[in-house]
């Protein structure tokens, strides 16, 4: 697959929960490469999308194709294999407390593959490094701070080299320095590595730092009410929801 040609294609989805209908109709494409971010108030069922797309909520209705694969209806065998191509990293870092941050990220690797103790700490290194912390292997998550604690995370996630890569508001609970410096680091991995980035986020420094495709959730129509990257949003907005949104409702 090449940069650029559509990785995940999203048909005509609806996420219910019982009766309840909170979006519906949805269809958009995320191509290989892209920072894809999924945006939109509070309550607008963001992170209902995302744990949808991940596999931890089944879907009411539609599709979700992955490199050509229906992920919605694909065997058991199918999608622990889709998934092993996709890295979460969840709003806290979600890392075990008892365990070192080395032991953590060498956890996938030790269930996903074959690899020997000797590699698995080689590449266990080499991710640590990758994010910036070198050296921190032996240190546990309450020894270090919130932002370490998502970078962390985020090794973890690229244990396995995924292919994708989900973020459930990577900024939460993070000073502004240590969120443009993960905001950096999301830069990095896909410029070095190609790897596609999904991120769910309502930090509008952040949309406009890293997104290079977008889609907006608006709560008045329960779907998506623009799609686009979010700079040519912000310089033509098609409603106001989204103009409101993407200036702080200064128009």
């Amino acid at each position: 697959m090449k940069q650029g040609d559509p990785q995940i294609i999203v048909k005509n989805l609806t996420i219910a929960y019982g009766d309840f209908v909170l979006l519906k109709d949805l269809d958009f494409t995320i191509n290989k490469g892209d920072i894809f971010i999924i945006m939109g108030a509070s309550g607008g069922g963001k992170s209902s999308l995302l744990r949808v797309l991940t596999g931890l909520v089944p879907a009411a209705k539609g599709q979700i194709l992955i490199d050509g694969t229906d992920f919605t209806k694909a065997s058991p065998a199918e999608r622990e294999a889709l998934m092993q191509r996709c890295g979460i990293l969840y709003q806290s870092g979600a890392l075990f407390s008892s365990m070192t941050l080395a032991e953590n990220i060498a956890l996938p690797l030790q269930q996903y593959t074959d690899y020997s103790q000797s590699l698995i700490d080689e590449l266990v290194e080499l991710k640590l490094a990758l994010v910036g912390l070198k050296g921190f292997g032996e240190f546990y998550p309450s020894e270090i701070s919130g932002g370490m604690k998502k970078r962390a995370g985020l090794a973890r996630a690229l244990a396995l080299d995924p292919d994708i890569v989900y973020f459930d508001e990577p900024s939460a609970g993070l000073d502004p320095i240590s969120s443009k410096l993960l905001d950096d680091l999301i830069l990095d991995i896909n410029h070095s590595l190609g790897t596609t980035i999904v991120v769910v986020t309502h930090e509008l420094a952040s949309i406009f730092d890293i997104g290079t495709n977008s889609i907006y959730l608006d709560t008045d129509i329960k779907g998506i009410g623009a799609r686009g990257n979010p700079q040519d949003l912000l310089k033509n907005p098609p409603n106001e929801n989204v103009a409101k949104f993407l200036t702080r409702g200064e128009k």
